[in-house]
């Protein structure tokens, strides 16, 4: 076996990035990934930035191990492409906007008459349903509408967006997640093929379950603060003697019990102020003042030895710089270097996670445009090479 999902087949039918993740981790553990492609332009991926020399570097990562197709699905014999392929598949992943496959005469009981036992993963930024399900979804906005950016930030300041598309990235890993529990749904408990809704603000929502109960049960709005917000104390960034970033956090009275022996103050656990982490919460300034003044005299790797000993979770605030040169990125090989037509070579992110039985594995980078057009039309669907060519000569493929 190749892989733990050898036998899989997924349409990645996706652009940019939550389908495409969700469809390249699938990749990872062996699933046999066809990525489908506008003709000429392809996916948006394909110019997404960071670029070099005008070519994105995200690229190689985004499509690793899948084979490339170009086909036009609003073409009539672009959509009977599809269902051809569609027959041959177990999961499609599409995330156009709410209405658009149907528009195009590839509506759900197409798909199911192509292939009952298909399943649909659908991602969108508001999901299928509701009253704004036909809104454009992208995750910075979904971002803000799952209530996350509003907690994120300094409480003087404007509210932060994070610096990846984290929304997306998540529904990627649902998606991945939803693909299993139907595959397995599927073939496991004797079961069929079935639609999956997923909007990209649901998968920032469903993380956000103390905010939701503090105002539900104490009528609380969780505000801005750099931290866990409201929930552990001490928790956040502290410079170094020497101007190093660290972030401490105990979130637990052991934790905390830790910390205090490690910097030498035990008496800390004696008073009521600092005792249980619900009195530190409320005392919160006056642990961050104990945390900054330990901190402001000492150097990093001093607080790095004696916290570390104690026990308390700590790390420094890395730049990639760093990661490329940690020992314990490398020992566990988190960044993986992979042949690349444009780069030579260029790194990316290993597979997570670790399997013993069946580890996943990075078989190719992202391939050219169409770059498996003939080995997906010829060999899985068993057009001839001339009516390949005839295909793509009249920009159907």
């Amino acid at each position: 076996m190749s892989g733990a999902l050898e036998g899989i087949r997924v349409l990645d039918a996706s652009t940019v990035i939550a389908g495409p993740f969700g469809a390249a981790l699938l990749g990872d553990f062996g699933a046999d990934v066809i990525k489908i492609e506008m003709p000429g332009s392809g996916d948006s991926g394909r110019n997404m930035g960071p670029l070099y020399e005008g070519k994105s570097l995200r690229w190689a990562a985004f499509a690793r191990n899948k084979k490339s197709i170009t086909l036009d699905l609003r073409k009539e014999e672009g959509k009977n492409l599809f269902l051809k392929l569609v027959k041959k598949s177990d999961l499609i992943i599409e995330n156009f906007r709410t209405g658009t496959l149907d528009k195009w005469g590839l509506d759900i009981q197409t798909i199911k008459k192509a292939n009952p036992k298909i399943i649909v993963i659908r991602i969108t930024g508001y999901g299928q349903t509701g009253p704004y399900a036909h809104l454009a979804g992208f995750g910075t906005p979904a971002t803000a509408f799952s209530g996350l950016t509003y907690m994120t930030g300094y409480p003087d300041r404007p509210p932060v967006n994070p610096p990846i598309s984290l929304c997306d990235y998540l529904a990627g890993l649902y998606s991945a997640f939803a693909a299993m529990v139907c595959v397995y749904y599927r073939d496991v408990n004797h079961g069929t093929g079935q639609e999956v809704d997923l909007s990209l603000y649901e998968s920032v929502f469903r993380m956000l379950e103390g905010a939701i109960a503090n105002y539900d049960i104490a009528g609380e709005i969780t505000e801005r603060r750099p931290s866990i917000s409201g929930s552990a104390s001490p928790s956040g960034t502290f410079k170094t003697k020497d101007d190093k970033w660290v972030v401490l956090v105990c979130s637990t009275d052991r934790t905390f019990e830790y910390f205090a022996h490690g910097i030498g103050r035990s008496d800390l656990l004696e008073d009521n102020r600092f005792n249980t982490n619900g009195a530190r919460v409320k005392n919160n300034m006056l642990v961050e003042e104990i945390v900054i003044d330990w901190m402001s005299r000492h150097e990093y790797q001093e607080v790095k030895a004696i916290l570390d000993k104690a026990g308390a979770p700590m790390s420094l605030v890395y730049s990639m710089e760093d990661i490329f040169e940690d020992p314990h990125y490398a020992a566990r090989e988190n960044i993986i270097e992979i042949e690349h037509p444009d780069f030579g070579t260029i790194k990316m992110p290993c597979v997570v996670p670790k399997l013993s039985a069946m580890p996943g594995k990075v078989k190719w980078g992202g391939p050219k445009l169409g770059a498996h057009n003939q080995d997906v039309y010829e060999n899985l669907l068993g057009l001839t090479p001339e009516e390949i060519g005839d295909l793509k000569k009249r920009e159907i493929i």
